[in-house]
């Protein structure tokens, strides 16, 4: 996509349905956004022809996060990769296997053609929600950037997020982690990521939007603590109201069988 016509984005088409269904009671005569489905990108990435558009951030400001988190060693898998320069960059920046996966076929054809001389990405199609083709505990870090919040904006939102959530921590080794870069706001997105079988350490960071002008009172690099409940601290207003949240999601069960890069990389982190 690209971003002179970017599509509505995944915050204002959640926020559009959850209007609707305020104002109609069981949701009726809404708008129902269809990023959860194949067909939409497909048609967005033929009418785009596949030029590179990065949701939210791009890699040079996830970079230190990602390098702190997630080792070059890592078998990764980039969720909803899209068309993104995010796989590219970090290819360049020492990363040596990355799994992109998308709903979009036509998309995914495109990345296969265009990376074809970069063993270190390969290019599968698949939904979020069945992963089955993989197995489980075979990777060391998933990452997602606008995935999750696309389904948000769809019919059965909470049903999909669900699937989705349980087969990122399906997929993880003990000790990997989920990074999942979104808008959503801890009250948003804390109670999808809790699920009932899902053990994770948490851990926040708040990134004000590309361009943001204002003065930041706080590091970015400094995790925002949570409370008991799961949400922000009582009082706590992110200096841009359209920050980017970075939950950073430690599998933390099983961590005594057969450990993968990512949670060797964090014992040491956590020892320094």
């Amino acid at each position: 996509m690209s971003s002179s016509s970017a599509p509505l984005s995944p915050r204002v088409a959640e926020e559009n349905e959850e209007g609707a269904g305020r104002n109609d009671g069981a949701g009726s005569g809404g708008t129902v956004f269809c990023y959860g489905e194949a067909g939409y990108w497909d048609a967005r990435y033929v009418e785009e022809g596949g030029t590179p558009y990065d949701w939210y951030q791009r890699y040079a400001a996830l970079r230190p996060f990602v390098r702190r988190f997630v080792p070059p060693a890592s078998r990764l898998l980039m969720i909803g990769c899209g068309s993104a320069l995010m796989s590219e960059d970090m290819v360049a920046d020492g990363y040596r296997e990355i799994i992109n996966i998308d709903i979009s076929s036509v998309l995914i054809e495109m990345m296969r053609k265009k990376y074809f001389d970069l063993p270190q990405l390969q290019y599968m199609q698949m939904d979020v929600r069945d992963m089955s083709k993989f197995s489980d505990e075979s990777f060391d870090c998933a990452i997602d950037k606008g995935t999750l919040d696309s389904l948000m904006c769809g019919v059965e939102a909470p049903l999909s997020a669900a699937q989705m959530v349980l087969e990122v921590d399906r997929l993880l080794k003990p000790g990997g982690v989920f990074m999942l870069i979104t808008y959503g706001d801890p009250s948003a997105r804390i109670p999808h990521l809790n699920q009932p079988v899902c053990s994770w350490k948490i851990s926040l960071y708040i990134l004000p939007r590309p361009g943001f002008k204002g003065k930041e009172r706080r590091s970015v690099f400094d995790p925002v603590p949570l409370a008991e409940s799961g949400r922000l601290p009582d009082g706590f207003i992110p200096e841009d109201p359209d920050s980017h949240y970075i939950y950073v999601c430690k599998k933390v069960q099983g961590l005594t069988g057969i450990g993968s890069p990512t949670k060797n990389h964090l014992e040491m982190q956590d020892s320094e």
